[in-house]
């Protein structure tokens, strides 16, 4: 009986290696072609269009389009490198300082911060959904690594400030310049850039474009951050290494 079973489960597991090996290449093939072309739309766009279908929400509408990094502001993504991830340039992906911090915190009781980078950021907006899940963050780092690997660090930006959603159905800043300030992401100025990244960490419940007292405040720190660090030439690579805050 073990002799005849031996053979069948020696298939499955092989069957098994194979389909786990073609999901790991396709999934790289998948963020390879996506460095270079721009992704039509995004795990967290797609959950949030069949969540507002699900309930009813009729006169929902999202908007989204595409810009290219030479036709936005640098103020655009050195404000939200100042005000989510400011070691972005140094790291490969993980911030350990930020998980270790928060873990620390959380064993002291306190309320659990989050301690992703704008990597993982791309990684679970572009291809998953939301949620805590081991499963999850497992895809979650999977997809970090790949990204890291194959992309250069102006394009995890680029997909970062298209795909980030800044206002209940806005997403990227191409869709967030015309909904709050009325203008192109070339004309955005460091104060602009700095108030729709101060919104990043709720964009549901705060608004870039006509700022609660927090979202100033939160706006105004981006900005001396933004300073601190050099201004944009801290995300091109040209100022010199300096100590995030």
């Amino acid at each position: 009986m073990l002799s005849l079973s031996r053979p069948v489960w020696l298939h499955l597991l092989r069957s098994l290696a194979i389909l786990v090996l073609a999901w790991l290449a396709l999934s790289w093939l998948v963020v390879v072609l996506l460095r270079f072309v721009p992704p039509w739309t995004s795990a967290v766009m797609v959950e949030r269009q069949l969540g507002a279908w699900v309930h009813g929400e009729g006169d929902f509408h999202l908007r989204q389009h595409w810009v290219p990094w030479t036709q936005v502001s640098r103020w655009v993504p050195l404000a939200m490198v100042a005000g989510e991830d400011q070691k972005f340039p140094y790291h490969h992906g993980f911030d350990f300082d930020s998980i270790q911090n928060a873990m620390d915190a959380a064993d002291d009781g306190k309320r659990l911060r989050g301690a992703s980078t704008i990597s993982q950021q791309v990684a679970k907006n572009l291809f998953l959904w939301n949620g805590r899940s081991f499963v999850r963050k497992g895809l979650e780092a999977w997809f970090t690594v790949l990204i890291e690997v194959t992309w250069p660090k102006q394009r995890i930006l680029e997909v970062y400030m298209n795909i980030a959603e800044l206002g209940d159905g806005i997403y990227g800043v191409g869709a967030a310049s015309e909904a709050y300030f009325h203008t192109t992401p070339a004309q955005l100025g460091p104060a602009q850039a700095a108030r729709l990244a101060a919104v990043l960490p709720s964009p549901r419940r705060l608004h870039a474009g006509q700022p609660s007292a927090y979202v100033q405040r939160r706006a105004n720190w981006i900005q001396q951050q933004m300073n601190q660090l050099g201004g944009p030439a801290y995300i091109e690579g040209r100022a010199p290494p300096r100590a995030p805050r």
